[in-house]
């Protein structure tokens, strides 16, 4: 009988690492069924494969635990009967950065290869939401498919092109991203567990499938049917070939496969003829009624965030960079260490851990995880810095003796950079191996006089500092050719402003002592200058003021910027809302009917806390009375399992106690005003936000995302029922007007909204604090209440309308990356005082990434482009006369050689003390919103 429809059936388990249960109770869970698999496919050859979730690190895992399984797992992937790949892990696509996609698709490939192929699988699962890049991300990996089962409202029915706004006509879309990429996508409609748990007997089986057919044909463009068979840790169906038995004999109109993933594929492209709808853009649920769209997971848990941007920051824009520069003076690059790093990180990054979604005991091993990758990528920076700071030649420093202590100020945010640089330093060292006394040593560190210090740049001028004694200090070496080398120091924290430093460079300066006479001469001491009205930035009553801001804070605590460049104000900024929340970990939930609180008519304790040549800075102080929980309610709702929509708790009579201590700065140089908020939380059960009016008229706004300037309605579509419309971001929110606009850039708080309101106002939520997991059980998680000390970043970048393009996005993202100092000694050495070894210059593009690859040792760079028009990237390097020259060439994400980039000639020579240097320049096009992945071989 010739058949009609093919159904497709899907062996898989979709495995979350940690979620209900803490990660090594699933971990046990995972040995037994990879044991269960791998006997099943050595005792059956009709069960023909499974599929293992995308995510490598299952081998890993499983591994782990049963390392004598190697040869055995290796045989089946080889085989093609276990497939794997293309990720090491499902990450959650909003809350982790665009490298750490790029790094998650890099080490789930490299992981595959080592025992077979990887699959070109775009799989997304359960992923909450998809980024607009990802067609463009797929492509660059030579992946033309996304499997997906959140992001697009459900699509239209029995295979009619709807005219209801229905975002697709079936589960199968063409979607298509910013830059024009496009990929078949296929959205799992009845959930990525449709062919779950096949019966095995007849009558079982006729009701399973007269159901499960007709719901397929209900969504599907071709008589290709995609069951998949497994589900969240779901077992393997060990009696599936005798259930496909069981099917063809009650359909034998239906050809039931146990198939693949690539086998569909194959299946549907050579079936399809229906035109199919295009999608464009992120995939969000915009089209939905907004309650489950599982957003507010950009809100559980902040510290995770905070510790994630941390360590994100740390590896991508700071140890990777130095290392290659470090790398490119001859040492070694720890390719071994750093991938150990960043699997650690991305060991956090699956959706049930970042997005702060599980039980506590899962986010309390997030934090060690955390800290051991910060710990890491810490050591691999002290070891670059330290590298490329005893090459840089400091010898100019010596004609101030031998107490001169220089010290060399790296930018590795890819663009110029001015700021206010702090850190620790040893004015004075005594080793114990000298012999003296510790009564002794202790003495002589005690009796240095420090006011005799003062910095001076590599020109010899003076630079304006604070120096703060830390007093006696304990500090040791670890040399790689002897035992340790303790000592005793004087210690000193040193803050001042770098000015000028190069992108992907360093600038050095110098700790001297210096008589009262030289002090003179070069300057007045900073302590002195401090109290020189020219020199303060401190202006009006409760003012700051520099070249680009005049800042004034009211009473309340909220301040008003006003741009000197474009006249417009931005007033009541940094007002604090607090609001009850009687969701969970998944969603916010505002009890019906409340009012927000906020400190618009609360008196604040204002006072000055820095003033100094190059910062201004107040402190103010809110102490806030807000409910202390929600009411006795809430308890009997949760157990009770009542959809937290339909919710009817309020927020308890009780109150306590919100202590909030803002500190607002403003830089002699600064782009922008900086924020620090510390906030004690002893209530249960609420939200804070920090609010931003904007006053500026815009039905959209721009936010970061990945690899991505994403624009967004201000008004949700027609379909959007829950009063909320909270929204994920990276780095910044920014909401521009024609002449006018405000960046508001963050550290690691990746919820905000722009409210509903006359004014545009940004809120950008701080803390959500709640007592529940949700979703499909009641999972207690009183740690979700955050209670205890918080401390959140944030800066305000007033800017003519473009950020893209005037420089607001860059100071956003520069924002984002700590400055990385390293104190060194007077000594020769083969690089400048300042200098950078690459420059690189294009209109709305925005630097990402320097890392060596570990095949070719080609440096590797990339940028993107913000802006949806076509640009152009020149990039230039200099050319020493004993040096190669240089090639460049394109590349992908995988950093697969493409086609050669033609050098465009080069400069004339430069003389930069007493080195003759040529430098050559390339134009590479950059299409609107293109990846740019560039390497450079010698």
């Amino acid at each position: 009988m010739t058949t009609s429809k093919r159904a497709h059936i899907i062996s898989h388990t979709h495995w979350d690492r940690e979620w209900y249960l803490p990660y090594e109770k699933h971990h046990m869970r995972l040995v037994r069924l990879m044991d269960s698999l791998l006997d099943r496919l050595d005792e059956e050859p009709e069960f023909r494969s499974f599929y293992l979730d995308g995510q490598t690190i299952i081998i890993e895992d499983y591994l782990q635990v049963r390392p004598g399984q190697r040869e055995r797992l290796e045989h089946h992937i080889r085989s093609g009967r276990i497939i794997i790949g293309p990720w090491y892990i499902l990450q959650d696509a909003f809350l982790t950065s665009g490298e750490a996609h790029v790094r998650n698709m890099q080490t789930g490939h490299r992981d595959a290869r080592r025992y077979g192929m990887p699959a070109k699988i775009g799989y997304f699962p359960d992923t909450f939401g998809l980024v607009g890049q990802t067609p463009q991300l797929m492509r660059q990996s030579g992946i033309d498919n996304v499997f997906f089962g959140r992001g697009v409202k459900p699509t239209g029915f029995n295979n009619t092109v709807s005219d209801e706004g229905y975002e697709s006509s079936y589960s199968e879309l063409t979607w298509e991203g910013p830059d024009g990429s496009q990929v078949l996508g296929i959205l799992f409609a009845n959930w990525y567990s449709n062919g779950n748990e096949i019966p095995a007997d007849e009558a079982s089986a006729c009701s399973y499938w007269h159901t499960k057919l007709a719901d397929a044909v209900k969504y599907a463009s071709t008589d290709e049917l995609l069951y998949m068979n497994g589900c969240d840790h779901q077992p393997i169906q060990l009696d599936l070939p005798e259930a496909l038995r069981v099917a063809r004999k009650l359909h034998p109109d239906v050809e039931f496969v146990h198939s693949s993933l690539e086998d569909y594929l194959d299946a549907l492209k050579a079936s399809s003829t229906r035109e199919l709808s295009v999608v464009k853009g992120e995939l969000r649920s915009q089209r939905t009624d907004g309650w489950g769209t599982l957003v507010n997971t950009a809100s559980a848990r902040v510290y995770l965030k905070q510790m994630n941007q941390k360590g994100q920051a740390l590896l991508e824009k700071v140890a990777e960079p130095l290392a290659s520069i470090a790398y490119t003076l001859g040492h070694a690059y720890p390719h071994d260490q750093l991938d150990y790093a960043w699997k650690m990180l991305m060991q956090n990054h699956p959706h049930d851990s970042i997005c702060g979604c599980s039980v506590d005991e899962v986010h309390r091993e997030m934090v060690t995880r955390f800290d051991k990758s910060r710990h890491a990528a810490e050591a691999l920076i002290e070891d670059s810095s330290r590298a490329i700071a005893e090459a840089v030649d400091t010898r100019r420093f010596g004609e101030y003796g031998n107490d001169a202590r220089p010290l060399v100020v790296f930018n590795t945010s890819g663009w110029v950079r001015s700021g206010v640089v702090q850190m620790e330093m040893d004015a004075a060292r005594l080793y114990f191996r000298d012999g003296l006394g510790l009564e002794e040593n202790a003495t002589r560190m005690k009796s240095i006089d420090l006011s005799r210090y003062l910095l001076v740049d590599d020109q010899g001028g003076q630079v304006d500092c604070t120096l703060e004694d830390m007093g006696l200090q304990f500090g040791y070496d670890l040399p790689d050719d002897r035992f340790r080398q303790p000592y005793s120091s004087r210690r000193v924290k040193l803050t001042f402003e770098a000015g000028q430093v190069p992108a992907l460079g360093w600038k050095t300066y110098a700790l001297v002592k210096a008589d009262r006479a030289e002090r003179d001469e070069r300057g007045r001491a900073t302590a002195d200058r401090s109290l020189n009205g020219e020199s303060s930035l401190l202006r009006h009553d409760r003012g700051m003021e520099n070249d680009k801001f005049i800042v004034r804070i009211a009473d309340n605590g909220s301040f008003s910027i006003q741009d000197k460049r474009t006249g417009q104000v931005y007033n009541d900024q940094g007002i604090f809302e607090n609001t009850g929340d009687i969701g969970n970990e998944y969603m916010f939930r505002q009890p019906d009917g409340e009012a927000p609180l906020t400190t618009r008519d609360l008196r604040a304790d204002i006072h000055v806390v820095e003033d100094t040549p190059y910062r201004a800075a107040y402190e103010i102080v809110h102490q806030w009375s807000i409910p202390e929980s929600a009411d006795a309610k809430l308890d009997e709702e949760q157990r009770e399992l009542v959809y937290y929509p339909n919710r009817k708790a309020n927020r308890s009579n009780k109150t306590t106690v919100l202590t909030i201590r803002t500190r607002v700065s403003l830089e002699r140089n600064g782009e922008g005003v900086e924020m620090a908020v510390k906030l004690d939380n002893h209530a249960r059960d609420h939200r804070v936000r920090v609010l931003f009016p904007t006053d500026l008229e815009a039905d959209v706004h721009r936010v970061d995302s990945i690899f991505e300037i994403a624009t967004r309605d201000n008004i949700p579509a027609s379909e959007w029922q829950n009063p909320s419309n909270t929204q994920h971001q990276q780095c910044f929110v920014d909401v521009g007007g024609e002449q006018a606009g405000l960046t508001v850039a963050n550290l690691g708080l990746n919820e905000y909204e722009v409210l509903r309101d006359e004014r545009n106002t940004i809120a950008v939520t701080l803390l959500r604090a709640v007592g529940e997991l949700g979703d499909w059980g009641y999972f207690p998680t009183p740690e979700a209440q955050c209670q205890g000390e918080h401390e959140f970043h944030l800066c305000l970048i007033p800017h003519d309308g473009n950020g893209a393009t005037n420089g607001a996005y860059r100071t956003a993202y520069q924002f984002q990356i700590p400055w990385t100092a390293a104190q060194t000694g007077v000594h020769p050495g083969t690089l400048a005082s300042c200098h950078a070894p690459f420059d690189w210059h294009g209109e709305g593009v925005a630097f990402s990434s320097l890392k060596v690859n570990e095949e070719t040792g080609d440096l590797m760079l990339r940028w993107y482009n913000m802006t949806g028009e076509g640009t152009e990237l020149k990039v230039t390097l200099p050319k020493e006369d004993a040096q190669p020259r240089a090639a460049l060439y394109k590349s992908n994400i995988l950093e697969i050689p493409g086609e050669s980039v033609a050098p465009i000639g080069a400069h004339a020579p430069e003389k930069k003390e007493g080195t003759s240097m040529l430098r050559e320049s390339w134009l590479v096009p950059a299409g609107p919103c293109e990846i740019i992945t560039i390497g450079i071989r010698r």
